[in-house]
């Protein structure tokens, strides 16, 4: 989660501020400067940003970064 919190804070030092929204263990972004995403990826339910571990020793990981800062200046335009 740490992964999570420092990506939120180097967006919201550049003026895009994020939500997520976690259905463990998918991590989704919800909105982007205050618009709803509407995208779905590798879920149902909303565009996942990334997994949290199912056990201790599995490493977090973010699902496809460029994926998701090309719908981060989707949002933002």
């Amino acid at each position: 989660m740490e992964q999570l919190e420092t990506f939120k804070k180097r967006l919201s030092k550049i003026g895009i501020e994020v939500e997520f929204v976690c259905n463990f263990p998918w991590i989704y972004l919800y909105k982007i400067n205050g618009k709803l995403v509407k995208e779905k990826f590798m879920a149902e339910h909303g565009f996942t940003v990334a997994f949290l571990p199912v056990r201790r020793d599995q490493p977090f990981h973010f699902t496809d970064i460029g994926r998701i800062f090309k719908l981060i200046r989707k949002y933002c335009n």
